[in-house]
């Protein structure tokens, strides 16, 4: 049995100006080790380029994903029948999620750099988290594809 393929999916990658950073990190690296000579500089160049480059390829990994009657966000997965209607979020709603209106018990998958978002419901009254908040730079793709698989 083949797995089904995902209805959504989205990887919230960095921005591009982080790998810029990234690259000034590296040449400081470098340059903090210039007085040392050649070859501890280059060694310097490549560590500090490679560990910011560790760094923003992981923070930008984070994906969410509908697929299989189920949300797959970042670690977690959690079936569809346990979530309520998604509700899109423009940016000036998503900033108020993220600061006055959250609920710390709530799952957020958040990334600054994305304006947008939506916010699900959680159902299943065993389950202490009040909704999913999830960053995304299509809340209505992301609506629709859980609207179609809960079916409500």
């Amino acid at each position: 049995m083949q797995p089904s393929a995902p209805q959504y999916a989205e990887r919230l990658t960095a921005p591009r100006s982080w790998w810029l950073i990234t690259a000034l990190v590296g040449l400081s690296g470098g340059l903090i080790l210039l007085p040392l000579g050649t070859l501890p500089m280059l060694g310097g160049l490549i560590a500090a380029s490679a560990l910011a480059a560790a760094a923003v390829s992981a923070y930008g990994s984070a994906r969410i994903r509908v697929v299989a009657g189920s949300l797959v966000a970042g670690d977690a997965r959690i079936p569809v029948s346990a979530l309520g209607a998604p509700e899109a979020l423009d940016p000036e709603e998503a900033r108020a999620w993220r600061s006055y209106k959250a609920d710390p018990r709530a799952f957020m998958l958040l990334r600054s750099y994305i304006p947008t978002a939506v916010r699900i419901e959680v159902t299943d009254p065993a389950d202490p988290t009040p909704y999913v908040y999830l960053s995304t730079r299509d809340p209505k793709a992301l609506s629709a594809a859980l609207t179609s698989l809960s079916g409500t």
